[in-house]
């Protein structure tokens, strides 16, 4: 029985066999698989494609050189913690160190001069008990575009564009950021599409931080950037404002579509320090599984506490969550 691969796979296969980094070939691996045609005349690609995935992955597991494998580029990922990885990319000078600086413990390098920050640097930040990890990147330009950046870009949940609105010719430094951004098949868009024809393109959800605002001509500039980008979400942020910073936090809390579930055990108050984290929509049944698996299956019901509920009333492993709800597990 013929394969019949589509002229989209066989794109995506060329991407694949020319790529070295092993973090971004897995992640071409993957796409392969996904859109590879399911049926009997593709059941041995299939078979090989799952042992490239699965050699890629001890790759990366296992660090350094084996079998002469190419060592993966330690730059070019970044372990995710907390509740999501969100990635600060920008010009050169637009800010980004410094609001890592204000937001988290990590200690970037910051200057007032191009090109301080030469390799990603990670750190927590903490939004209404929720923790997020936060990247400070090299800043792109003409002149310099990161290889590793690339990878990291593509592994994000999101990405946050940060931009020195207060500087003449920001708007020129941006179109730069994402024309170099989309030769290399990265598209920054407002929201995901739900189909992609390509599936070389990695389309990353971003939204824009409208640095500096309060620095001279940082208005003007504010006003100039929601004309240039009126799709996309954008929140000004200065750090000699405090609320700026937590509405940078807000957006990014709002911009992953995900709501904070508090649990509590039978006869005891809620715990507020660690809650489960779910997407828009996710159930009981997703909140005990984000638990453990073997903890999802014993669960008979649960009992809710929230807004628009009665205090601890009943529901089936199917209901649907909202945002800070507090539910007891009953198995």
């Amino acid at each position: 029985m013929p394969a019949n691969l589509t002229p989209q796979y066989y794109a995506l296969e060329k991407e694949f066999k020319k790529e070295n980094d092993p973090y971004e070939k897995l992640r071409l691996a993957k796409e392969l698989m996904a859109i590879i045609p399911k049926h009997k005349g593709t059941e041995k690609l299939q078979a090989e494609l799952k042992a490239k995935i699965s050699q890629l992955k001890k790759q990366i597991e296992g660090g350094g050189k084996k079998h002469g494998v190419r060592q993966a580029d330690t730059l070019s990922h970044i372990d995710r913690e907390g509740a999501a990885q969100v990635i600060l990319i920008g010009p050169p000078n637009s800010g980004k160190s410094s609001l890592v600086d204000s937001l988290t413990h990590a200690k970037p390098l910051i200057g007032d001069y191009p090109y301080t920050t030469i390799k990603p640097l990670a750190g927590m930040m903490v939004y209404d008990t929720v923790p997020f990890q936060v990247i400070d990147t090299p800043p792109i330009s003409e002149e310099l575009l990161e290889t590793f950046l690339l990878s990291l870009i593509r592994q994000a949940d999101l990405v946050a564009v940060v931009v020195d609105v207060s500087t003449p010719g920001f708007d020129k430094r941006l179109k730069v950021l994402f024309d170099r951004l989309e030769e290399k098949r990265v598209i920054l868009t407002p929201e995901i599409p739900e189909e992609v024809e390509d599936a070389r393109f990695a389309y990353k959800k971003s939204f824009f931080a409208a640095h500096k605002f309060l620095d001279e001509n940082g208005d003007i500039g504010l006003e100039k950037i929601k004309t240039l980008y009126p799709d996309f979400n954008i929140v000004p942020t200065s750090i000699l404002e405090d609320e700026t910073l937590e509405n940078f936090k807000a957006m990014i809390f709002n911009s992953l579509n995900i709501i904070r579930i508090y649990t509590k055990r039978v006869g005891h108050e809620p715990d507020f320090n660690d809650p489960i984290i779910l997407p828009n929509g996710g159930t009981v049944e997703d909140a005990a599984y984000a638990l453990h698996k073997d903890f999802a299956y014993k669960l008979q019901f649960a009992k809710i506490w929230g807004d628009g509920k009665h205090e601890g009333q009943r529901v089936k492993n199917s209901f649907v969550l909202t945002d800070k709800d507090i539910i007891e597990f009953h198995i």
